[in-house]
């Protein structure tokens, strides 16, 4: 199944605005979107620039795989003053 790769540019502006840590990766596959901070190919993938022909969504670069891909997002968890980030791990 073919999986592609983006990177939410208005997201990271809105992250740098007001100190979000929303995530700005899109892993995208004929069925879903899901979002994350890190994604991890477990094969082969392709960088692909095409800015005269970008995405639907606008991305003029991206990675394409036909491999799956691991998600990872973190979630911030606050406790008596002290900030920990845990993991959450999903495939694509």
């Amino acid at each position: 199944m073919k999986t592609i790769i983006h990177v939410n540019q208005h997201v990271i502006k809105k992250n740098r605005i007001d100190g979000g840590n929303r995530p700005v990766l899109t892993v995208k596959t004929y069925k879903d979107n899901k979002y994350c901070h890190e994604a991890h190919l477990t094969g082969p993938g392709k960088v692909i620039y095409r800015p005269d022909k970008p995405l639907s969504c606008g991305a003029h670069v991206w990675i394409e795989t036909e491999h799956p891909v691991e998600t990872f997002s973190y979630v911030e968890t606050i406790l008596d003053e002290e900030t920990t980030h845990d993991q959450a791990k999903c495939y694509v």
